[in-house]
Parts: C-alpha cells; sequence; structure tokens
C-alpha cells in the first residue's frame, strides 16, 4: 500500500505561490502542482465555511432545508465521509461501503477538528504523490456495491469538484438561514488581493 508518512504542516497560499513562481521562473516541469493548488484550496475554503458555520446555532445548523444531505450539518459530514473514502484509496487501502448520509460526528466542534485533520491529510499527501500515482487506476467497490476501476485522471477531477459541489449547497442553505455566504471562488481564496 502507499502510504503518506510525512507530518502534516499548513502551506500557506504565499508559500505556495512562491514556489510556483521559482518552478515558472525556471520554466521545469511540475507534476502535480495544480492538485496541490486544489489540496491547498480545499483546505482554505473549508476554513472559511467553517467559521461561518460556526455563528449558526445548533438548531440552525441541522435544519432540514432540502438538501440531498438534509441540512448544513449532514452536508458538512458527508463532505468528510466522501473525502475518507477517497483517501483510503488513494493511500492504497479500501474502505467498507457505507451510508454516504451517515453523521460522522454529531458535535460541530469535532467535526471541525476531523474535518482540519482531513485537509491536512489531503494537503500533504497531494504536496507529495506517490510516484506513478497520476497515470494509474483505482480498483474499488463502490456504494452501491459494484466494482469499478478509473483512471486516477478521472477521479481527481472528481474528488476535488465534490468537495466544491457540496460547499456549494452549503453556501446556499447559510443564504437560506439568513447568513451571509463567504466568498469561496477559488482565485479569491488563494489571492484574497489580487494587486499587483
Amino acid at each position: 500500500p502507499i502510504v503518506c508518512a510525512a507530518p502534516w504542516r499548513p502551506l500557506s497560499s504565499a508559500t505556495w505561490f512562491a514556489g510556483f513562481r521559482q518552478r515558472r521562473d525556471n520554466k521545469r516541469p511540475v507534476t502535480g502542482t495544480l492538485w496541490a493548488q486544489y489540496a491547498l484550496y480545499n483546505r482554505l475554503a473549508n476554513e472559511t465555511l467553517y467559521a461561518a458555520c460556526a455563528d449558526l446555532s445548533e438548531a440552525e445548523r441541522r435544519r432540514d432545508l432540502g438538501a440531498f444531505f438534509r441540512s448544513v450539518h449532514g452536508t458538512l459530514n458527508h463532505l468528510l465521509l466522501g473525502d475518507r473514502i477517497w483517501m483510503t484509496r488513494f493511500e492504497g487501502g479500501s474502505h467498507p461501503s457505507t451510508d454516504l448520509g451517515a453523521v460522522l460526528h454529531e458535535q460541530f466542534e469535532a467535526l471541525r477538528a476531523a474535518r482540519r485533520e482531513m485537509d491536512g491529510r489531503i494537503e500533504t499527501f497531494f504536496a507529495a504523490l506517490p510516484p506513478g500515482f497520476l497515470s494509474r487506476a483505482l480498483r474499488y467497490v463502490n456504494n452501491s456495491g459494484f466494482d469499478s476501476d478509473d483512471p486516477v485522471e478521472v477521479i481527481l477531477p472528481h474528488f476535488f469538484n465534490h468537495q466544491t459541489h457540496h460547499r456549494a449547497q452549503i453556501h446556499t442553505m447559510l443564504s437560506q438561514l439568513g447568513r451571509d455566504p463567504p466568498v469561496l471562488d477559488l482565485h479569491r481564496v488563494l489571492r484574497p488581493d489580487p494587486r499587483p
């Protein structure tokens, strides 16, 4: 199995962009840089979203607003579960099929801590992809019980798009709850101040 042994350290957007500029200026091809950027964006967007959700009451976080996973709380749990499933597969393991609406953490602060840990795991993995990872395929049994074999080049866009898709649902639910949702556009999360 592929194991990511490096300890997690948050990578600031300034650090990432400094490295990007150096690689660009040196005109060296970079493998996996886009995925590391998405991993950084994922962490920063989640931090921003969780900060907004922390201002909700417990009743507001659990209110059924008609979303696929019903509430802010249900959707945050689903996002964590989806990431847990895919990261386990990326790291060479298998994850049992589970109810995709499972509540992994009842308490918001426990859910937030687990999210931070998962985002660190994602960022560490994509900062130093295992050799050959981008050209391999993943074989797994999906949650419907189907044996699947998908190339990583298809799964990685799905992985990051899935996160964005459900963050957008939470963004909408914040509006439904009468709150101002935060800016989550990738370019403004990574570069809050675009001035030269």
